[in-house]
């Protein structure tokens, strides 16, 4: 079984004492915290890390400024051929990021490749979009004139991700970021604090080749400080946030009080209906995915379950059986065969009993699961479904754990009313054999997330698409389409090639 040491070694990396990196200089400050990363398989640590102060974050800020003032001016195709060459780094070492992503993360091996997968696919996608950051051409109202919109470069983008994806989401911004011009200052969660590390070491050795080191840039610090201090930092015109709906609230507040920009993925309540007409073979086989995968720690987990009463039992009994399977192939992510990891801490257990305490006490029926694993580790527990009568409080949570609340319905209106009856509006699936049933589902009377989707789980968007969700789940987009204007600026430019000066609206002033 991989070790941390012995995976760092194939990576090329030799240390990882040091958290924070600026131009590819890493910094040594002795008077840093020291974080300890650990294993969620069995809670023993890792490595440390000596976490930035206040000092080496200004540092990192400070180098991200002087090499965007380059960047901004280097052809977005040039800058394109940087992200192209970092993607071939990353499919070389696809399998020792994904196996530390594993270990770190506690997500399953097929999950952890398919996390660097997702990095390169990102880095295919923006090699693309260096050519096609297009602005539009517009009609004046006035003679012997053009107008037309541009897009620049934005500055020093401010990015903080949580511990569930260590490694993509950080690249649905930065490389999105990178090729529109800007650069990155990346804070990730302390849980995950080694595939940052890894991660940084692969760009510096891609950048150095581009004469682009301070393009990407790394911070491991405490959220007090240096949270804080990107949260108030005018000099990061864009923050970008993936994390609790709680948290982001704070964020979005921080951020606002200095006319920033916030952009925010934030909590997911996220529901399949299953409609009475619906493949239950198929939807099981999405279900089963879509709610264990992570073991249920995404941030689009299905967590409810809205099914029509007349195939309920029948779906019920697959579904069961199928848990019953997962159940059977949980332990350690790296191990071939597992389907089911840990949770990444102990605090994530203790919010999964806790949810169970309050589902029971709320009038809910423990299906199966329900319960914690101690044989396998100390953060292991059930994959657990719970019959819950309507959106009683505990539905309308998130818990990152994988608990599925199994909520009852008869029409579709109803169904469609239960699934945005929660404050987050992240993802959304039905499943169904009735174009009318689907197309409802889609319309504008339909389901109220940013994703929705048909015959199909709420988990796992591809990178094409914009991803994020409404509500709660705090507006933003990222990664596909045209989320890329988020990192840029909007000019809108007009010019008079002609000899007279008329104004707008005919207003004449003279």
């Amino acid at each position: 079984m991989p070790t941390a040491q012995s995976i760092l070694k194939h990576l090329g990396i030799q240390e990882t004492n040091y958290g924070a990196c600026a131009g590819g200089d890493w910094l040594h400050e002795a008077e840093g915290e020291v974080l300890v990363s650990v294993n969620p398989t069995t809670n023993l640590p890792l490595a440390r890390v000596i976490q930035a102060t206040p000092a080496g974050y200004d540092a990192v800020v400070r180098r991200a400024q002087v090499t965007f003032l380059e960047w901004r001016e280097r052809p977005a195709p040039k800058r394109g051929e940087f992200i192209r060459d970092l993607g071939t780094v990353l499919r070389e070492y696809k399998e020792p990021l994904g196996d530390l992503v594993s270990l770190e993360m506690g997500k399953i091996r097929a999950e952890g490749h398919g996390e660097v997968q997702e990095m390169i696919d990102i880095c295919d996608f923006a090699v693309g979009l260096s050519r096609q950051l297009y602005g539009l051409t517009m009609h004046s109202e006035r003679p012997d004139h053009r107008m037309y919109e541009q897009w620049h470069p934005l500055g020093v983008i401010g990015v903080i991700t949580a511990f569930n994806f260590p490694v993509a989401v950080w690249s649905w911004n930065a490389i999105i970021a990178a090729v529109c011009g800007d650069t990155v200052v990346w804070k990730p969660s302390p849980l995950v604090p080694l595939c940052a590390i890894a991660v940084q070491h692969l760009c510096n050795r891609v950048a150095a080749d581009h004469n682009a080191l301070g393009v990407f840039n790394l911070v491991i610090g405490p959220n007090e400080s240096i949270g804080e201090a990107m949260l108030a930092d005018t000099r990061l015109p864009l923050i970008s946030f993936t994390g609790s709906t709680a948290v982001g609230r704070h964020v979005a507040q921080r951020v606002g009080e200095r006319l920033g920009r916030a952009l925010l993925e934030l909590g997911g309540n996220n529901a399949i209906i299953v409609h009475e007409d619906a493949d239950l073979d198929l939807a099981v086989r999405a279900i089963t995915f879509a709610a264990l995968g992570t073991a249920g720690q995404r941030c689009t987990t299905t967590r409810r379950l809205i099914v029509h009463r007349n195939v309920k039992a029948a779906l019920l009994e697959r579904l069961i059986r199928a848990y019953a399977q997962a159940r059977e192939r949980m332990g350690d992510p790296l191990a071939e065969g597992t389907l089911i990891g840990p949770l990444a801490a102990p605090r994530y257990v203790e919010a999964f009993l806790a949810a169970v305490a309050q589902a029971k006490a709320e009038g809910g029926k423990v299906l199966f699961g329900g319960k914690t694993r101690p044989e396998l580790g100390p953060n292991f527990v059930e994959p657990t479904i719970i019959e819950m009568p309507w959106q009683t409080p505990i539905v309308r949570k998130e818990t990152f754990a994988p608990i599925l609340y199994v909520v009852e319905y008869d029409t579709l209106e109803r169904a469609i009313a239960l699934n945005n009856e929660v404050p987050q509006g992240l993802s959304s699936a039905i499943f169904t054999n009735s174009l009318r049933a689907s197309e409802r589902f889609l319309s504008a009377a339909g389901s109220d997330c940013g994703i929705a989707n048909v015959n199909i789980g709420t988990s796992g968007a591809e990178i094409g698409g914009a991803f994020g969700g409404e509500k709660d789940t705090g507006g933003g987009r990222e990664s596909g389409s045209d989320a890329w204007k988020n990192y840029m600026r909007r000019q809108t430019c007009t010019i008079n090639f002609g000899t007279a000066l008329p104004l707008a609206q005919g207003i004449r002033f003279e």
